[in-house]
């Protein structure tokens, strides 16, 4: 029996086989690398944000105490952060530590207020250069340095 004059012709389509619609499996690969992607995304995100939340929380536990040992504190919280972003920078001492902090941020340190970050750990309790509107200048500064730089 010959069943070969009842098959009919092979037809190819006539732009080819199309690309689009794609097959559930890469609709489902494409949907897993955007997902991955937006993930990755979010993670940095929190990591950063959580970061600049902890340094303003350490800061906020400083803001109505006024004391020297609040301003040795704040110039130790923007070192930690210095260690964590800028590792070339923890080394840096008076002027140039100063000059580091004015070139990461927008605003800028005035000179009483740079002073008194400078010399707070070696300073007496009972310094003239101490103030507690020093103080007040020093941390929105450290409050924006934070903001700028994490």
């Amino acid at each position: 029996m010959d069943n070969l004059p009842e098959l009919r012709d092979i037809h190819l389509p006539a732009d080819g086989v199309p690309f689009f619609p794609l097959a559930y499996g890469w609709w489902f690969l494409l949907l897993s690398i955007i997902g991955l992607i937006v993930l990755v995304k979010v993670c940095i995100w929190i990591r950063r944000t959580s970061a600049r939340i902890y340094a303003r929380k350490l800061l906020n536990r400083l803001r109505d105490i006024y004391d020297l040992e609040a301003v040795v504190r704040m110039s130790e919280i923007l070192r930690r952060i210095c260690v964590r972003k800028y590792p070339e920078a923890v080394a840096l001492m008076g002027d140039e530590w100063i000059s580091f902090l004015n070139d990461k941020s927008k605003h800028i340190l005035d000179a009483e207020t740079s002073e008194l970050l400078k010399n707070a750990p070696f300073m007496p309790k009972d310094s003239e250069l101490y103030s507690k509107e020093k103080q007040q200048k020093l941390w929105n500064f450290c409050y924006e340095w934070i903001g700028d730089n994490l």
